[in-house]
């Protein structure tokens, strides 16, 4: 395939299963996502997106061969910090060069949510003639700056934390701030008491405070901070031009989404070069409505790579 300058050498570790010569679809998910889709032949633990990927549901692994990649982070400097920034663009070119040394020169979809609808957008914009067709959930061509606002905050706490030596706490209260943005106020509200579970002479505890510090220490005890910085700064250097984009598309915006909000996914269908389908992803979980809407999101992948590949 030969698709990748000779200047990057750097191939992602990846997944590869489903049947040989089957449609290939190259699946990629938020930052905390992995090359570990579902389970499979290759590895039999439950993946990052076993509701959608599997045999029988939207990602048929009989009828389907699905590829997943690790993402790409900056390395780690002497000072705790990423040595390099690294782009979509660039975890498009590693995903490419992942491709070719697997073999596969041409994918006939890729599905991507979050962050991974990111590079799925760079992907399409760099490598056109790669792929048939794209899926994009929960993403658009730039972030939006409130989003940036709030991701800059949370490095900014990670930072510190570095400079402290708590690099761990840091993360936590980083990722407990994060989840405050992944889903919905509507949400918080029923499932949280406003009122304070604990008060003390000086101090309050409320409910969802313990949501927030288990989802903070579980990201903690499985992530390093410099990788952290670098994905979360690399989803705020995102950005692709829609009228490159020649490739059919279907956008998907979550309801409630306050990362990615629904104007921001109507100006790229607006934009896009190629043909395009707005389609509206009902939850009360907001940005996380991929993760959280298996059935719902699950119907609408099947229905749209039903009509474009299995047709």
């Amino acid at each position: 395939m030969s698709l990748v300058s000779e200047t990057l050498i750097e191939v992602p570790p990846y997944e590869v299963f489903g049947p040989r010569g089957a449609p290939t679809i190259l699946v990629l998910g938020g930052i905390s996502a992995n090359r570990h889709i579902c389970a499979n032949g290759v590895d039999p633990s439950p993946g990052w997106w076993e509701s959608i990927a599997g045999r029988g549901r939207a990602l048929d692994t009989t009828k389907f061969q699905l590829v997943g990649c690790d993402f790409l982070d900056g390395g780690r400097g002497e000072d705790g910090r990423p040595e390099r920034i690294v782009r979509t663009h660039d975890q498009a070119d590693a995903i490419v060069a992942a491709l070719d040394e697997i073999g596969i020169a041409r994918v006939e979809a890729v599905v991507g949510a979050s962050y991974g609808g990111m590079v799925a957008l760079a992907l399409a914009e760099r490598y056109p003639h790669l792929l048939d067709r794209l899926i994009v959930i929960g993403a658009a061509h730039e972030p939006h700056p409130m989003s940036t606002a709030l991701r800059s905050i949370q490095r900014r706490i990670v930072q510190l934390g570095i400079e402290t030596g708590r690099e761990h706490e840091s993360l936590v209260i980083a990722r407990s701030l994060a989840m405050t943005t992944y889903r919905s106020a509507g949400e918080f509200a029923e499932r949280f008491a406003a009122a304070p579970s604990t008060v003390t002479e000086n101090d309050a505890f409320f409910p969802v405070e313990s949501y927030l510090r288990h989802h903070g220490e579980a990201f903690a005890a499985r992530w390093r901070a410099e990788r952290f910085l670098a994905l979360s700064l690399s989803g705020d250097l995102h950005r692709v031009t829609p009228r490159n984009i020649s490739t059919p598309a279907l956008l998907v915006a979550a309801e409630g989404d306050a990362i990615v909000p629904r104007s921001q996914i109507e100006e790229l269908a607006r934009e896009i070069g190629g043909r395009c389908r707005l389609v509206d992803l009902p939850s009360r979980n907001g940005h996380d409505a991929f993760l959280t809407e298996p059935e719902v999101l699950g119907a609408i992948i099947r229905d749209e790579l039903s009509t474009s590949i299995l047709s």
